[in-house]
Protein backbone atom coordinates (compact mmCIF):
# COMPACT_ATOMS: atom_id res chain seq x y z
CA UNK A 1 0.00 0.00 0.00
CA UNK A 2 1.51 3.43 -1.08
CA UNK A 3 0.23 7.03 0.57
CA UNK A 4 -0.06 5.22 3.84
CA UNK A 5 -0.46 8.61 5.43
CA UNK A 6 -3.86 8.93 3.31
CA UNK A 7 -5.59 6.61 5.28
CA UNK A 8 -8.07 7.52 7.80
CA UNK A 9 -8.03 6.00 11.51
CA UNK A 10 -11.17 3.53 10.46
CA UNK A 11 -9.05 2.31 7.14
CA UNK A 12 -5.82 2.07 9.18
CA UNK A 13 -7.36 0.03 11.97
CA UNK A 14 -8.59 -2.75 9.61
CA UNK A 15 -5.27 -2.46 7.58
CA UNK A 16 -3.57 -3.16 10.82
CA UNK A 17 -5.43 -6.16 12.08
CA UNK A 18 -5.38 -7.77 8.70
CA UNK A 19 -2.08 -7.63 8.68
CA UNK A 20 -1.85 -5.65 5.18
CA UNK A 21 0.52 -2.98 7.18
CA UNK A 22 1.85 -2.57 10.07
CA UNK A 23 2.16 1.15 12.29
CA UNK A 24 6.11 1.63 11.77
CA UNK A 25 5.18 1.43 8.02
CA UNK A 26 1.95 3.92 8.74
CA UNK A 27 4.46 5.90 11.20
CA UNK A 28 6.80 6.43 8.10
CA UNK A 29 4.97 7.55 5.60
CA UNK A 30 3.61 9.84 8.33
CA UNK A 31 7.05 11.36 9.46
CA UNK A 32 8.14 11.71 5.68
CA UNK A 33 4.96 13.29 5.17
CA UNK A 34 5.14 15.84 7.80
CA UNK A 35 9.59 16.72 6.76
CA UNK A 36 8.22 17.34 3.08
CA UNK A 37 5.38 19.89 4.47
CA UNK A 38 7.35 22.56 6.38
CA UNK A 39 5.94 25.03 4.12
CA UNK A 40 2.67 24.47 6.12
CA UNK A 41 4.33 24.73 9.63
CA UNK A 42 1.48 22.58 11.52
CA UNK A 43 4.08 20.70 13.57
CA UNK A 44 6.36 22.46 15.68
CA UNK A 45 8.02 19.81 17.87
CA UNK A 46 8.40 16.76 15.84
CA UNK A 47 9.16 13.45 17.89
CA UNK A 48 10.30 10.80 15.52
CA UNK A 49 11.43 8.76 18.22
CA UNK A 50 8.90 8.21 20.45
CA UNK A 51 6.42 7.60 17.53
CA UNK A 52 9.12 4.90 16.04
CA UNK A 53 9.51 3.18 19.68
CA UNK A 54 5.23 3.41 19.73
CA UNK A 55 4.73 2.18 16.82
CA UNK A 56 6.95 -1.03 17.50
CA UNK A 57 5.12 -1.71 20.72
CA UNK A 58 1.67 -1.22 19.19
CA UNK A 59 2.84 -3.13 16.69
CA UNK A 60 3.96 -6.22 19.06
CA UNK A 61 0.43 -5.44 20.73
CA UNK A 62 -1.50 -6.21 17.23
CA UNK A 63 -0.12 -9.56 17.01
CA UNK A 64 -0.67 -10.52 20.75
CA UNK A 65 -4.49 -9.54 19.84
CA UNK A 66 -6.16 -7.31 22.58
CA UNK A 67 -5.21 -4.33 20.92
CA UNK A 68 -7.59 -1.20 20.98
CA UNK A 69 -9.47 0.88 18.09
CA UNK A 70 -6.60 3.26 18.14
CA UNK A 71 -3.42 0.75 18.57
CA UNK A 72 -0.89 1.63 16.16
CA UNK A 73 -2.49 4.96 14.72
CA UNK A 74 0.01 7.88 14.30
CA UNK A 75 -1.62 11.11 15.41
CA UNK A 76 -0.87 14.79 16.01
CA UNK A 77 -0.95 16.31 19.32
CA UNK A 78 -2.07 20.44 20.06
CA UNK A 79 0.47 21.83 21.55
CA UNK A 80 -1.36 22.75 24.62
CA UNK A 81 -1.53 19.32 25.90
CA UNK A 82 1.49 18.35 28.25
CA UNK A 83 3.72 16.13 27.03
CA UNK A 84 5.97 13.87 29.25
CA UNK A 85 9.46 14.96 28.23
CA UNK A 86 8.68 17.12 25.31
CA UNK A 87 8.38 20.66 24.88
CA UNK A 88 4.19 22.17 25.66
CA UNK A 89 4.70 25.61 25.11
CA UNK A 90 0.79 26.96 24.25
CA UNK A 91 2.64 28.29 21.18
CA UNK A 92 3.93 31.03 23.94
CA UNK A 93 6.90 32.66 24.38
CA UNK A 94 6.26 32.87 28.15
CA UNK A 95 6.71 28.55 27.97
CA UNK A 96 9.74 28.63 26.01
CA UNK A 97 11.58 25.49 27.28
CA UNK A 98 8.77 24.20 28.95
CA UNK A 99 8.98 20.30 29.22
CA UNK A 100 6.35 18.91 31.86
CA UNK A 101 7.08 16.39 34.07
CA UNK A 102 3.98 14.65 33.66
CA UNK A 103 1.46 14.10 30.80
CA UNK A 104 -2.13 15.01 29.93
CA UNK A 105 -4.86 12.73 31.15
CA UNK A 106 -5.96 13.07 27.56
CA UNK A 107 -2.60 12.48 25.68
CA UNK A 108 -2.02 9.45 28.88
CA UNK A 109 -5.48 7.89 27.54
CA UNK A 110 -5.06 8.03 24.02
CA UNK A 111 -1.21 6.84 24.79
CA UNK A 112 -2.51 3.76 26.42
CA UNK A 113 -4.56 2.68 24.07
CA UNK A 114 -1.77 2.04 21.72
CA UNK A 115 -1.75 5.56 19.49
CA UNK A 116 1.59 7.08 18.03
CA UNK A 117 2.25 10.59 18.99
CA UNK A 118 4.16 12.00 15.65
CA UNK A 119 4.77 15.26 17.29
CA UNK A 120 3.12 18.48 18.49
CA UNK A 121 0.69 20.57 16.40
CA UNK A 122 0.83 24.62 15.79
CA UNK A 123 -1.56 26.68 17.38
CA UNK A 124 -2.71 30.81 18.62
CA UNK A 125 -1.26 31.51 21.53
CA UNK A 126 -2.69 29.91 24.41
CA UNK A 127 -5.47 28.75 22.30
CA UNK A 128 -6.18 32.76 21.94
CA UNK A 129 -6.88 33.26 18.07
CA UNK A 130 -9.31 32.36 15.46
CA UNK A 131 -6.72 32.08 12.71
CA UNK A 132 -3.74 31.05 13.84
CA UNK A 133 -1.91 33.93 13.65
CA UNK A 134 -0.28 34.41 17.14
CA UNK A 135 1.47 32.02 17.65
CA UNK A 136 5.40 32.08 18.59
CA UNK A 137 6.27 29.49 15.88
CA UNK A 138 5.08 31.51 13.32
CA UNK A 139 1.33 31.12 11.42
CA UNK A 140 0.24 27.42 10.59
CA UNK A 141 -1.00 27.65 6.96
CA UNK A 142 -4.06 26.12 5.31
CA UNK A 143 -3.15 23.26 2.70
CA UNK A 144 -6.29 24.80 0.45
CA UNK A 145 -5.63 27.85 -1.73
CA UNK A 146 -8.44 29.84 -3.74
CA UNK A 147 -8.93 29.03 -7.39
CA UNK A 148 -5.00 29.83 -9.50
CA UNK A 149 -4.45 32.10 -6.10
CA UNK A 150 -0.96 31.66 -4.26
CA UNK A 151 -2.12 33.74 -1.32
CA UNK A 152 -1.83 32.09 1.96
CA UNK A 153 -4.83 31.31 4.11
CA UNK A 154 -5.27 30.51 7.91
CA UNK A 155 -6.50 26.59 8.64
CA UNK A 156 -8.78 28.51 11.23
CA UNK A 157 -8.20 28.72 14.95
CA UNK A 158 -7.24 27.97 17.59
CA UNK A 159 -6.09 24.43 16.62
CA UNK A 160 -4.87 25.79 13.13
CA UNK A 161 -1.75 23.16 13.40
CA UNK A 162 -4.35 20.29 13.89
CA UNK A 163 -6.64 21.07 11.16
CA UNK A 164 -3.69 22.17 8.50
CA UNK A 165 -1.97 18.60 9.36
CA UNK A 166 -5.16 16.31 9.16
CA UNK A 167 -6.14 18.05 5.80
CA UNK A 168 -2.85 17.59 4.37
CA UNK A 169 -2.33 13.99 5.40
CA UNK A 170 0.46 14.29 7.61
CA UNK A 171 -1.61 12.52 10.88
CA UNK A 172 -4.54 10.12 10.39
CA UNK A 173 -5.86 12.71 13.48
CA UNK A 174 -5.40 14.95 16.00
CA UNK A 175 -6.43 15.98 19.02
CA UNK A 176 -7.70 19.98 19.31
CA UNK A 177 -9.30 21.90 22.06
CA UNK A 178 -12.57 24.23 22.13
CA UNK A 179 -12.97 26.94 24.41
CA UNK A 180 -15.63 28.89 21.52
CA UNK A 181 -15.23 27.34 18.64
CA UNK A 182 -11.26 26.48 18.05
CA UNK A 183 -12.32 22.88 17.35
CA UNK A 184 -15.18 23.54 14.53
CA UNK A 185 -14.33 26.90 13.19
CA UNK A 186 -10.80 25.17 11.73
CA UNK A 187 -12.79 21.78 10.60
CA UNK A 188 -14.94 24.07 8.54
CA UNK A 189 -11.83 25.38 7.43
CA UNK A 190 -10.14 22.75 5.75
CA UNK A 191 -12.56 20.07 5.14
CA UNK A 192 -12.54 17.86 8.40
CA UNK A 193 -14.66 16.61 11.08
CA UNK A 194 -14.08 18.43 14.16
CA UNK A 195 -16.34 17.65 17.40
CA UNK A 196 -16.50 19.40 20.88
CA UNK A 197 -18.02 17.28 22.95
CA UNK A 198 -19.85 18.36 26.55
CA UNK A 199 -18.14 20.19 28.73
CA UNK A 200 -16.53 17.62 30.96
CA UNK A 201 -16.69 14.68 28.43
CA UNK A 202 -13.14 14.70 28.42
CA UNK A 203 -10.49 15.74 31.19
CA UNK A 204 -9.05 18.91 31.29
CA UNK A 205 -6.26 17.94 33.45
CA UNK A 206 -3.15 18.47 31.83
CA UNK A 207 -3.94 21.24 29.12
CA UNK A 208 -2.77 24.62 29.67
CA UNK A 209 -6.18 26.61 30.84
CA UNK A 210 -7.44 29.19 28.79
CA UNK A 211 -10.46 29.29 30.06
CA UNK A 212 -11.80 26.73 32.72
CA UNK A 213 -15.55 26.40 32.21
CA UNK A 214 -14.96 26.59 28.72
CA UNK A 215 -12.08 24.51 27.52
CA UNK A 216 -12.95 21.39 26.43
CA UNK A 217 -10.71 18.76 24.33
CA UNK A 218 -12.12 16.99 21.29
CA UNK A 219 -10.52 15.03 18.13
CA UNK A 220 -10.12 16.83 14.78
CA UNK A 221 -10.25 13.92 11.93
CA UNK A 222 -11.03 12.79 8.31
CA UNK A 223 -14.76 11.89 8.59
CA UNK A 224 -17.02 10.85 11.31
CA UNK A 225 -16.20 7.54 11.89
CA UNK A 226 -12.70 8.48 12.32
CA UNK A 227 -14.44 11.47 15.13
CA UNK A 228 -16.56 8.44 16.79
CA UNK A 229 -13.18 5.99 17.22
CA UNK A 230 -10.95 8.49 18.63
CA UNK A 231 -13.57 10.66 20.80
CA UNK A 232 -14.41 7.05 22.30
CA UNK A 233 -10.58 7.16 23.40
CA UNK A 234 -10.54 10.58 24.61
CA UNK A 235 -13.35 10.68 26.98
CA UNK A 236 -13.89 9.03 30.52
CA UNK A 237 -13.76 10.13 33.74
CA UNK A 238 -11.05 11.68 35.76
CA UNK A 239 -10.63 12.05 39.58
CA UNK A 240 -8.06 14.99 38.80
CA UNK A 241 -10.58 17.17 37.04
CA UNK A 242 -13.12 18.27 39.18
CA UNK A 243 -15.25 19.09 36.33
CA UNK A 244 -15.30 15.75 34.81
CA UNK A 245 -18.23 14.00 34.31
CA UNK A 246 -18.69 10.66 35.69
CA UNK A 247 -20.58 9.00 33.08
CA UNK A 248 -19.92 5.70 31.47
CA UNK A 249 -18.82 6.29 27.69
CA UNK A 250 -20.47 4.82 24.86
CA UNK A 251 -19.08 2.80 21.88
CA UNK A 252 -19.82 5.71 19.57
CA UNK A 253 -18.68 4.00 16.46
CA UNK A 254 -21.18 0.97 17.00
CA UNK A 255 -23.80 3.83 16.97
CA UNK A 256 -23.21 5.04 13.70
CA UNK A 257 -26.43 3.68 11.35
CA UNK A 258 -27.12 6.71 9.45
CA UNK A 259 -30.65 5.84 10.41
CA UNK A 260 -32.10 9.54 11.53
CA UNK A 261 -35.82 8.74 10.45
CA UNK A 262 -38.23 10.45 13.08
CA UNK A 263 -35.42 13.02 14.65
CA UNK A 264 -36.37 16.60 15.19
CA UNK A 265 -34.10 18.94 13.30
CA UNK A 266 -34.21 23.09 14.99
CA UNK A 267 -32.50 25.49 12.59
CA UNK A 268 -32.75 28.52 14.78
CA UNK A 269 -33.92 31.88 13.01
CA UNK A 270 -31.45 33.86 14.83
CA UNK A 271 -28.16 32.67 13.17
CA UNK A 272 -29.94 34.18 10.30
CA UNK A 273 -27.60 36.86 10.55
CA UNK A 274 -27.26 39.96 8.28
CA UNK A 275 -24.75 40.60 5.46
CA UNK A 276 -24.50 36.37 5.46
CA UNK A 277 -22.73 35.74 2.25
CA UNK A 278 -25.65 33.12 -0.15
CA UNK A 279 -23.30 30.31 -0.16
CA UNK A 280 -23.53 29.71 3.55
CA UNK A 281 -26.82 30.47 3.04
CA UNK A 282 -27.64 28.32 0.72
CA UNK A 283 -25.20 25.49 2.15
CA UNK A 284 -27.37 25.84 5.20
CA UNK A 285 -30.34 25.20 3.24
CA UNK A 286 -29.08 22.49 1.41
CA UNK A 287 -27.63 20.63 4.71
CA UNK A 288 -31.33 20.90 5.83
CA UNK A 289 -32.65 19.33 2.97
CA UNK A 290 -30.13 16.41 3.16
CA UNK A 291 -31.39 15.66 6.35
CA UNK A 292 -34.80 16.08 5.69
CA UNK A 293 -34.38 13.49 2.81
CA UNK A 294 -32.64 11.06 5.02
CA UNK A 295 -35.72 11.03 7.08
CA UNK A 296 -35.37 13.58 9.73
CA UNK A 297 -38.11 16.84 10.31
CA UNK A 298 -36.99 19.94 9.81
CA UNK A 299 -38.47 22.25 12.81
CA UNK A 300 -37.84 25.95 12.97
CA UNK A 301 -36.60 27.56 16.41
CA UNK A 302 -36.03 30.42 18.26
CA UNK A 303 -32.46 30.90 20.40
CA UNK A 304 -33.71 34.35 21.62
CA UNK A 305 -30.25 35.20 23.55
CA UNK A 306 -27.86 34.21 20.44
CA UNK A 307 -27.34 37.88 19.74
CA UNK A 308 -25.15 38.27 23.19
CA UNK A 309 -23.42 35.40 23.10
CA UNK A 310 -20.45 37.20 21.79
CA UNK A 311 -20.54 39.77 24.02
CA UNK A 312 -20.84 37.79 27.06
CA UNK A 313 -18.39 35.11 25.95
CA UNK A 314 -16.04 38.20 25.11
CA UNK A 315 -16.15 39.08 28.66
CA UNK A 316 -16.18 35.34 30.65
CA UNK A 317 -13.44 33.88 28.92
CA UNK A 318 -10.93 36.73 28.86
CA UNK A 319 -12.19 36.98 32.66
CA UNK A 320 -10.82 33.30 33.17
CA UNK A 321 -8.05 34.09 31.39
CA UNK A 322 -6.67 37.06 33.46
CA UNK A 323 -7.07 34.77 36.00
CA UNK A 324 -5.53 31.83 34.85
CA UNK A 325 -2.68 33.51 33.44
CA UNK A 326 -1.52 34.87 36.56
CA UNK A 327 0.48 32.14 37.14
CA UNK A 328 3.45 32.76 34.25
CA UNK A 329 5.34 34.80 36.74
CA UNK A 330 9.00 33.96 35.52
CA UNK A 331 9.49 32.44 39.04
CA UNK A 332 9.25 29.04 38.70
CA UNK A 333 9.14 27.62 35.32
CA UNK A 334 9.04 29.16 32.26
CA UNK A 335 10.41 32.17 30.75
CA UNK A 336 12.01 34.87 32.66
CA UNK A 337 13.05 38.42 31.89
CA UNK A 338 16.76 39.73 32.13
CA UNK A 339 16.87 42.29 35.34
CA UNK A 340 18.37 45.57 35.72
CA UNK A 341 20.08 46.10 38.43
CA UNK A 342 18.22 47.01 41.69
CA UNK A 343 15.07 45.29 39.79
CA UNK A 344 12.79 43.69 42.25
CA UNK A 345 9.84 41.29 42.25
CA UNK A 346 7.53 43.52 40.17
CA UNK A 347 9.95 44.69 37.66
CA UNK A 348 10.59 40.52 37.13
CA UNK A 349 6.82 40.15 36.84
CA UNK A 350 6.48 42.87 34.36
CA UNK A 351 9.27 42.30 31.95
CA UNK A 352 8.64 38.46 32.56
CA UNK A 353 4.69 39.01 31.12
CA UNK A 354 5.78 42.13 28.46
CA UNK A 355 8.73 40.23 26.86
CA UNK A 356 6.90 36.62 27.06
CA UNK A 357 3.06 37.46 26.35
CA UNK A 358 2.02 38.42 22.74
CA UNK A 359 -0.51 41.41 21.57
CA UNK A 360 -3.89 39.17 21.33
CA UNK A 361 -2.65 37.33 25.19
CA UNK A 362 -1.86 40.92 26.75
CA UNK A 363 -5.24 41.71 25.20
CA UNK A 364 -7.45 39.24 26.31
CA UNK A 365 -5.80 39.47 29.95
CA UNK A 366 -6.12 43.46 30.15
CA UNK A 367 -9.41 43.31 29.47
CA UNK A 368 -9.91 39.95 32.07
CA UNK A 369 -8.65 41.81 34.40
CA UNK A 370 -10.89 44.80 33.46
CA UNK A 371 -14.33 43.75 33.85
CA UNK A 372 -13.40 41.96 37.35
CA UNK A 373 -12.15 44.58 38.89
CA UNK A 374 -14.04 46.34 42.09
CA UNK A 375 -16.09 48.62 39.98
CA UNK A 376 -16.85 46.74 36.85
CA UNK A 377 -17.40 42.77 37.99
CA UNK A 378 -20.98 43.47 38.47
CA UNK A 379 -21.90 45.61 35.45
CA UNK A 380 -19.84 42.95 33.15
CA UNK A 381 -18.56 39.79 34.57
CA UNK A 382 -22.15 39.24 36.68
CA UNK A 383 -24.13 39.84 33.67
CA UNK A 384 -22.49 38.17 31.44
CA UNK A 385 -22.88 34.99 33.59
CA UNK A 386 -26.46 35.75 33.63
CA UNK A 387 -26.62 36.01 30.18
CA UNK A 388 -24.68 32.84 30.08
CA UNK A 389 -27.25 30.92 32.15
CA UNK A 390 -30.03 32.54 29.68
CA UNK A 391 -28.66 30.89 26.54
CA UNK A 392 -27.74 27.69 28.21
CA UNK A 393 -31.90 28.18 29.15
CA UNK A 394 -32.70 28.58 25.58
CA UNK A 395 -31.20 25.33 24.23
CA UNK A 396 -32.64 23.54 27.79
CA UNK A 397 -35.99 24.80 26.08
CA UNK A 398 -35.88 23.67 22.44
CA UNK A 399 -34.19 20.42 23.49
CA UNK A 400 -37.31 19.64 26.05
CA UNK A 401 -39.65 20.61 23.43
CA UNK A 402 -38.54 17.16 21.08
CA UNK A 403 -35.84 18.69 19.05
CA UNK A 404 -32.77 16.01 18.60
CA UNK A 405 -30.42 18.14 17.34
CA UNK A 406 -29.86 21.80 15.92
CA UNK A 407 -28.62 22.68 12.34
CA UNK A 408 -26.42 25.99 12.05
CA UNK A 409 -23.77 26.83 9.61
CA UNK A 410 -19.92 26.27 11.30
CA UNK A 411 -18.09 29.92 10.33
CA UNK A 412 -19.51 33.14 8.65
CA UNK A 413 -17.51 32.57 5.44
CA UNK A 414 -14.57 30.01 4.10
CA UNK A 415 -11.07 30.50 5.20
CA UNK A 416 -9.46 34.03 4.87
CA UNK A 417 -5.97 35.04 3.41
CA UNK A 418 -3.38 35.42 6.10
CA UNK A 419 -3.34 38.71 7.15
CA UNK A 420 -6.12 39.73 6.07
CA UNK A 421 -7.97 40.71 9.32
CA UNK A 422 -5.21 42.60 10.74
CA UNK A 423 -5.00 43.37 14.29
CA UNK A 424 -6.72 46.65 13.56
CA UNK A 425 -9.87 45.80 14.42
CA UNK A 426 -9.67 42.59 16.30
CA UNK A 427 -13.47 42.57 16.68
CA UNK A 428 -13.53 41.45 12.93
CA UNK A 429 -11.58 38.58 13.87
CA UNK A 430 -13.81 37.76 16.81
CA UNK A 431 -16.97 37.61 14.87
CA UNK A 432 -15.41 34.38 13.18
CA UNK A 433 -16.98 32.76 16.26
CA UNK A 434 -20.29 34.05 16.33
CA UNK A 435 -22.14 30.37 15.41
CA UNK A 436 -19.95 28.67 17.80
CA UNK A 437 -19.55 30.07 21.47
CA UNK A 438 -22.92 29.77 22.44
CA UNK A 439 -22.36 26.00 22.43
CA UNK A 440 -19.15 26.58 24.75
CA UNK A 441 -21.43 28.86 27.29
CA UNK A 442 -24.11 26.09 27.44
CA UNK A 443 -21.60 23.58 28.02
CA UNK A 444 -23.22 20.95 24.35
CA UNK A 445 -21.33 18.98 22.03
CA UNK A 446 -21.08 20.26 18.58
CA UNK A 447 -19.55 18.87 15.42
CA UNK A 448 -18.41 20.29 12.12
CA UNK A 449 -19.07 18.57 9.21
CA UNK A 450 -17.61 19.50 5.71
CA UNK A 451 -20.52 20.28 3.39
CA UNK A 452 -19.49 21.69 0.29
CA UNK A 453 -17.03 24.30 -1.63
CA UNK A 454 -17.29 27.73 -2.12
CA UNK A 455 -17.30 29.42 -5.34
CA UNK A 456 -13.22 29.78 -4.85
CA UNK A 457 -13.10 25.92 -4.66
CA UNK A 458 -12.75 26.23 -0.43
CA UNK A 459 -14.30 24.21 2.04
CA UNK A 460 -17.32 25.11 3.68
CA UNK A 461 -18.75 23.16 7.01
CA UNK A 462 -22.09 22.78 8.60
CA UNK A 463 -22.46 22.37 12.28
CA UNK A 464 -24.87 20.19 14.30
CA UNK A 465 -25.40 20.67 17.89
CA UNK A 466 -26.65 18.27 19.95
CA UNK A 467 -27.97 17.53 23.92
CA UNK A 468 -25.83 17.01 26.39
CA UNK A 469 -23.94 13.81 27.17
CA UNK A 470 -25.75 12.62 23.58
CA UNK A 471 -22.77 12.10 21.68
CA UNK A 472 -23.82 9.16 20.01
CA UNK A 473 -26.99 10.29 18.54
CA UNK A 474 -25.24 14.04 17.40
CA UNK A 475 -22.16 11.78 15.65
CA UNK A 476 -24.91 9.52 14.01
CA UNK A 477 -26.92 12.59 12.72
CA UNK A 478 -23.47 13.88 11.32
CA UNK A 479 -23.45 10.57 9.88
CA UNK A 480 -26.05 10.73 7.91
CA UNK A 481 -25.33 14.27 6.93
CA UNK A 482 -21.63 13.61 5.76
CA UNK A 483 -23.41 10.54 3.91
CA UNK A 484 -25.61 12.60 2.36
CA UNK A 485 -22.68 15.96 1.55
CA UNK A 486 -20.68 13.51 0.08
CA UNK A 487 -17.93 16.09 0.41
CA UNK A 488 -14.63 14.03 -0.51
CA UNK A 489 -12.22 17.18 -2.36
CA UNK A 490 -8.97 17.28 -1.03
CA UNK A 491 -6.61 20.04 -1.52
CA UNK A 492 -3.85 20.57 -4.31
CA UNK A 493 -0.39 19.43 -3.00
CA UNK A 494 1.38 22.92 -3.81
CA UNK A 495 3.86 22.39 -0.76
Amino acid sequence: MSDLNKLGLAEARDALRAGDVTSVELTESCLKAIDDASALNAFVHKTPEIALERAKAADERIKGGDAPSMCGLPIGIKDLFCTKGVPSQAASKILDGFKPEYESTVSQQLADAGAVMLGKLNMDEFAMGSSNETSVYGNAVSPWRRGNDDAQLTPGGSSGGSASAVAADLCLAATGTDTGGSIRQPAAFVGITGIKPTYGRCSRWGIVAFASSLDQAGPMTKNVRDAAIMLETMCGHDSKDSTSAELAVPNFEAMLTGDIKGKKIGIPKEYRMDGMPAEIEKLWSDGADMLKDAGAEIVDISLPHTKYALPAYYVIAPAEASSNLARYDGVRYGRRAQLAQGDGITEMYEKTRAQGFGHEVQRRVMIGTYVLSAGFYDAYYNRARRVRTLIKKDFEDVFAAGIDAILTPATPSASFGLGEMTEADPVQMYLNDVFTVTVNLAGLPGISVPAGLDAQGLPLGLQLIGRPWDEGELLNTAYALESAAGFVAKPNKWW
